[in-house]
């Protein structure tokens, strides 16, 4: 390890111990109450709450991820995605934050996702809970898969170590943070982290373009080659047998530009319907302090994804021009963002702008162990087999679970060639699906029931899996993001079924006009 490493290690390690610090301060309160240390009390401010949402939601694909797929592919495929989640942030904020925050306090004080399914239809039975209760944990696990992947590549593409062994040692500080500080540490560092990562993307745009010779240079580089910079075509590159590009004359080949047409773009556009149904995001809602304050935090945090999207997009469209054939598949071309900042930045300062990495990695792992871990504890093992557990007992439960869940995700992210945005958009299809449309017709719908509810949820979950493994493969018209189908399917089935069984109970009924109505709000 030479010089420049140890300073870019020790910049890193500073910021560890910083986030380190913040789960420490927590640790007390958060272990004062299961309500505390899954929800913080309801206690986060505009600025935590805002940001906190969108550090954990924009995990390492969004410094890995988006660039990856601009350098790949070009701009097609990278913005419209990247325009589909500002909207989807957009929207999400608008419609459901104020009324989620409202009906979770009203329902029985729901204190997580699962459990407002379940007040919310005043089941007996916990069927609605349970079945999110899995969902959340199968789901979770992948997520948290990718951002293990990030940790080892992060890692082993600095320090030239080997991939498994920093992605191990990566998932062990994120279990560890986790376990010490719960939701309030983890939502107060979140802010700390979105910071560093906005901070972190702007740079390096802005240092690459410069680098590459400015604006004009590098649109002057790319648009040689077929369909980089269209909005309605995809560059096409030339890969051999084992999926790398192919390189002629110290350049890389590509292929005739591959067509970008309307159902394409409404099928990664359908990526911000996912943002209706993200447990992480959603919980933010439900932990503000006062519902008057989500208007300030809907304008920071949409400002701050905007310019999050836009920096990630052109930092792999300045990449493929600063340094067309070193980055020669798929899965290596995630690491642009790191290329770029240890090639042009001073050691100490690129070690600041790695932990935008670390930052997003850290931001997103811990809450979706922790989400996945209250499923369990407190929606499956409280409610089903433990209804008289302490807080103690179920928070035991919690770490228990999130060591399980942890190494589940180590064993799916030791394939080192897995590509991030592709481990990223099943699992955000699968969130999306499941819980997106049933998110919206129980807020807004006063004539879906119970039966509406379960058949929605399992028919959205299932047809993700269905899609992605069954129909898409078959390529051509078939081929469409699987978000978007299971999303409408889920939708129809929520309506049909609804309106085929029994109307909600007259009490249901009454709690949704009131929660409508505005009542019970400070």
């Amino acid at each position: 390890m030479d010089s420049g490493q140890i300073q870019i290690l020790i910049t890193m390690a500073v910021y560890m111990a910083i986030v380190i610090g913040i789960g420490l301060y927590f640790a007390k309160r958060s272990n004062q109450s299961s309500e505390n240390y899954f929800l913080g009390g309801r206690s986060l401010g505009p600025w935590v709450s805002a940001m906190s949402a969108e550090a954990s939601d924009m995990s390492g694909w969004l410094l890995m991820g988006l660039p990856g797929v601009a350098y790949w592919f070009g701009l097609a495929d990278a913005a419209w995605t990247a325009i589909g989640l500002a909207i989807g942030t957009y929207l999400n904020w608008l419609l459901v934050s104020r009324r989620l925050r409202r009906y979770s306090e009203k329902a029985g004080n729901a204190i997580t996702l699962p459990e407002f399914f379940s007040n919310r239809f005043m089941e007996t039975k916990k069927i609605l809970l349970s079945i999110a209760a899995v969902f959340i944990l199968i789901f979770f696990t992948v997520y948290a898969a990718s951002c293990f992947v990030t940790c080892g590549k992060l890692f082993s593409t600095i320090f030239g170590t080997s991939y498994v062994s920093m992605m191990i040692l990566g998932a062990v500080f994120v279990l560890a943070y986790t376990m010490i500080g719960g939701f309030l540490a983890e939502s107060t560092s979140d802010f700390m982290q979105g910071m560093v990562m906005i901070f972190a993307l702007v740079t390096v745009f802005t240092v690459g373009t410069v680098a590459a010779g400015g604006l004009a240079t590098v649109i002057g580089n790319v648009k040689a080659i077929p369909g980089f910079l269209e909005f309605f075509g995809m560059a096409n590159p030339v890969v051999d047998d084992s999926g790398r590009q192919v390189v002629a004359n110290s350049a890389p080949v590509f292929g005739s530009a591959l067509p970008y047409g309307f159902i394409t773009i409404m099928s990664t556009m359908a990526w911000g319907l996912g943002y209706f149904g993200m447990p992480h995001v959603l919980l933010r809602f439900m932990a503000i302090r006062r519902e008057r304050e989500l208007n300030i935090s809907r304008r920071i945090a949409v400002i701050w994804v905007v310019i999050a999207l836009a920096a990630a997009v052109f930092i792999g469209i300045v990449g493929r021009s600063l340094y067309p054939t070193e980055l020669g598949s798929y899965s290596a071309s995630e690491n642009i963002f790191i290329l770029i900042s240890t090639n042009h930045f001073i050691p100490i300062f690129a070690g600041l702008v790695m932990a935008g990495i670390l930052a997003a990695t850290i931001s997103s792992s811990d809450s979706y162990l922790l989400i996945a871990a209250s499923s369990l504890s407190k929606n499956i093992y409280q409610r089903m087999f433990r209804k008289n557990a302490g807080d103690k007992e179920i928070m035991n439960v919690s770490r228990i679970t999130l060591l399980t869940i942890t190494l589940i995700a180590i064993v799916i992210a030791l394939d080192e060639n897995s590509v991030i945005f592709t481990i990223v958009s099943f699992a955000w299809a699968g969130f999306g699906a499941t819980f997106g449309p049933l998110m919206l017709f129980s807020l807004f719908w006063k004539r879906i029931n119970h039966a509406g509810a379960v058949a929605g949820m399992v028919s959205g979950g299932c047809m993700v899996f269905f899609w992605k493994l069954v129909i898409r493969p078959l390529g051509g018209a078939w081929n469409i993001y699987e978000l978007l189908p299971a999303f409408i399917f889920s939708s129809l089935v929520i309506i049909a079924v609804s309106l085929l069984t029994a109307p909600p109970p007259a009490e249901l009924q009454k709690e949704f006009d009131e929660v409508k109505a505005g009542k019970n709000i400070e």
